[in-house]
């Protein structure tokens, strides 16, 4: 019975640990909700130009949200996946609350993959500048580039 004990707190010490470290992951989100409530206009703005959408959809997508940057995050799934918004919008309601990997997988995007950890860098509203911002922006050590 004690070595039950032990190995069921080992799991959960385990368990939480790996999930504070996934929140760690989407940790740029809380940014992103600041700069989306100091101008909720021009993060509409941005969402529209970067997604190529219009702004009835941008309203629908943020009406379906909890937090600026989930509308962000529904379009970017949609976008990676290949699925529509409202199906993205759709899973985000159903699946609140088992956060942002876990939909991107349930999505078909591979933990380890490119687009996974597109993710995990941070948005591309602004086409770079800064830690969690645009496309791109970590230490790649991609084969073969910049090799002269």
């Amino acid at each position: 019975m004690r070595t039950f004990r032990t190995v069921l707190v080992v799991s959960l010490m385990v368990l939480s640990i790996a999930s504070a470290a996934a929140a760690k992951d989407f940790e740029w989100l809380k940014d992103l909700n600041i700069q989306a409530q100091a101008d909720p206009s021009g993060f509409k703005a941005r969402l529209a130009a970067r997604f190529k959408i219009g702004d009835a959809q941008i309203t629908t997508v943020l009406s379906n949200v909890e937090k600026p940057a989930d509308a962000y995050m529904v379009l970017r799934l949609g976008e990676m996946s290949g699925q529509p918004t409202d199906r993205v919008a759709e899973k985000y309601r159903t699946g609140k609350g088992q956060g942002w990997g876990n939909l991107a997988k349930s999505l078909g995007i591979k933990p380890g993959s490119p687009e996974f950890h597109a993710l995990k860098r941070g948005h591309d509203l602004d086409g770079g500048g800064g830690k969690g911002h645009g496309k791109g922006k970590g230490k790649g050590k991609g084969k073969g580039r910049d090799k002269d």
